[in-house]
């Protein structure tokens, strides 16, 4: 074996530019699918950690009538939760989230937007809602992303007017002051939606004790007698998301499929020619005593090693990039907040062990498969006629 192995890279190095070239187009195959998987994983692992982080955290009961993609079931969807998640919630376990629509008024413009309730005092999800318990002035305070700031033209301390209607139908307005722009990373809770006291919220909608959805703490146990409550877990609150991301890596691989191909229609091309060249050598190790089995083999050896020469020239230049991209991120040019996609202003890509370890199987299989389909044509040949250069 190891008169094999040292043979196949004496071959190899002797093939000069042409080995090197294969090598070259393998190496890029590898760095390329590596860093396109990993960029669809960061995208994928930021999504989720946002979402739970800001928004979803253990999972969510929803009101039975609540349909966050439906704006028309809104105002009938509140009510009072079930015993059950009331308790979690006056344990600290859970957090009511009260939804009203409504509409804002400032410098002459009507926006419409959510009003949503939220406990000050929670710890369930990562925003400041402290802001709203610390507010000392005498109009009613609220909350809103840098994003709807931008949307209204306003920031903190300023005043503007609101106006919802209640559990009646009955329509109301009052002047609400903002108490804090808070940076979220979720768009999902701040374009158009401005954040209130739960109680308060309750009190200016008629809607005392009454919430839309409850978010319940990570770690802590969903209920499974929330009904008529909708349970919904993390994973069914992110498979539009998830799908999304499979979408994009699907289109992905068409670009995987044509760095393989044209990886291994080098090394195939080149298996061929070896073996064209090499005629009287193919012969001569025949006619020494090597059978044929063991010159396929050769051959295939050649072929594979082209796979291994292409991993240490991948880790040689590809290793400190991949690492400065998932360490620094990549700077992306513009908002993508309208894409769908959750993506924060540096995008940092996500490699773990199973894909570098998959694409590096991949691939090594490919290039070895591809060496030994035109090495089968040695098991026909005629050592005689391998020395007169023939092939039958």
């Amino acid at each position: 074996m190891m008169t094999q192995l040292r043979l196949a890279l004496k071959n190899l190095v002797g093939a000069g530019a042409r080995t090197w070239l294969n090598v070259a187009v393998t190496s890029f195959t590898f760095v390329i699918i590596i860093f396109m998987s990993g960029l669809y994983q960061g995208i994928l692992a930021y999504s989720k950690r946002v979402t739970v982080e800001s928004e979803v955290a253990g999972g969510i009961y929803w009101h039975p009538l609540y349909d966050p993609d439906d704006p028309f079931t809104l105002d009938d969807s509140h009510g009072a939760p079930p015993q059950a998640v009331l308790d979690q919630i006056a344990e600290g376990r859970a957090m009511s989230v009260l939804l009203v629509t409504g509409a804002a008024y400032i410098n002459g413009r009507m926006i419409p937007m959510q009003l949503r309730g939220i406990d000050p005092a929670q710890q369930i999800v990562a925003m400041p809602t402290t802001s709203l318990a610390d507010y000392d002035g005498d109009a009613i305070p609220v909350m809103i992303g840098t994003g709807m700031a931008k949307l209204l033209g306003a920031g903190e301390g300023d005043a503007i007017t609101i106006r919802w209607r209640d559990a009646y139908g009955t329509y109301d307005a009052a002047d609400v002051e903002i108490s804090k722009v808070m940076s979220v990373e979720n768009f999902k809770v701040d374009f158009g939606i401005l954040w209130l006291p739960l109680a308060v919220l309750q009190e200016m909608s008629n809607m005392p004790g009454e919430a839309t959805y409850v978010t319940v703490r990570q770690g802590e146990p969903l209920l499974e007698t929330a009904s008529p409550w909708v349970l919904k877990t993390v994973m069914s609150l992110m498979e539009d998301m998830i799908a999304l991301v499979q979408a994009k890596q699907s289109s992905a691989a068409i670009m995987y499929v044509l760095l393989l191909a044209l990886s291994a229609l080098g090394i195939f091309n080149s298996q061929v020619l070896s073996i064209f060249q090499r005629r009287r050598e193919i012969g001569t190790l025949m006619a020494l005593g090597m059978s044929r089995q063991r010159v396929v083999g050769l051959f295939t050896l050649e072929g594979g090693i082209h796979s291994v020469l292409a991993l240490i020239l991948a880790f040689i230049y590809g290793a400190p990039l991949l690492y400065l991209t998932a360490s620094r991120g990549l700077p992306l040019p513009m908002d993508y907040s309208d894409s769908g996609f959750l993506i924060g202003e540096r995008l940092f890509p996500v490699y773990g062990p199973w894909l570098v370890a998959g694409t590096t199987l991949l691939v090594a299989t490919i290039v070895t498969v591809v060496s030994y389909l035109p090495s089968r044509k040695i098991a026909k040949m005629e050592p005689t006629a391998a020395l007169r250069g023939k092939i039958a």
